[in-house]
């Protein structure tokens, strides 16, 4: 059954405010997937806090042009255009992606949306390699550490020798 144009108009204004509001998003074309697997993908992305849907072409089209992203673009897509977007993290989306895609060839990558600019699909592999969020504030804090840690040992080798010496002495007596 044919959606009313009230019906398009909501689903329209659902999409706009998705990429609006998105951190990262992530355009995926697949075809040939199956019911179970697709559920299954559907629950993890839930669990992971991002938003999956099945859009047309020509609702993502009006979104394109409204929010400023190429339409034309959209017209280049051949088959059925899924999103997956993330208000919290950037990459969440492309890595969820990216691990479904090993499992199935039948989705693949069109391009996404960081920063409210359009990124290509190799863009977006590049993105679901990046490391997590959490590693690299690790990284982070980690390599400022370091010097630091470095430092203490220094300074604790005076301190290990003064002991051993002092041992010594009192193995002597």
């Amino acid at each position: 059954m044919p959606k009313s144009r009230q019906q398009k108009a909501a689903v329209l204004a659902d999409i706009t405010d998705n990429l609006k509001k998105a951190k990262g998003a992530v355009l995926a074309v697949f075809s040939g997937l199956k019911v179970q697997s697709d559920r299954a993908f559907r629950n993890q992305l839930y669990q992971e806090g991002i938003e999956y849907s099945v859009v047309k072409k020509t609702l993502l089209k009006k979104a394109f042009s409204e929010l400023k992203y190429p339409p034309e673009s959209v017209d280049s897509f051949k088959g059925n255009i899924s999103i997956a977007t993330s208000s919290q993290d950037e990459v969440a989306p492309a890595k969820a992606l990216d691990a479904f895609i090993k499992d199935n060839q039948t989705v693949t990558f069109i391009g996404g949306i960081l920063e409210n600019k359009w990124i290509s699909a190799d863009k977006v592999k590049e993105l679901a390699k990046l490391p997590s969020r959490e590693m690299l504030i690790a990284k982070t804090v980690g390599t400022i550490k370091a010097p630091i840690s470095s430092f203490v040992n220094v300074l604790s080798g005076n301190l290990r020798g003064l002991v051993n010496v002092l041992k010594a002495v009192q193995e002597k007596k």
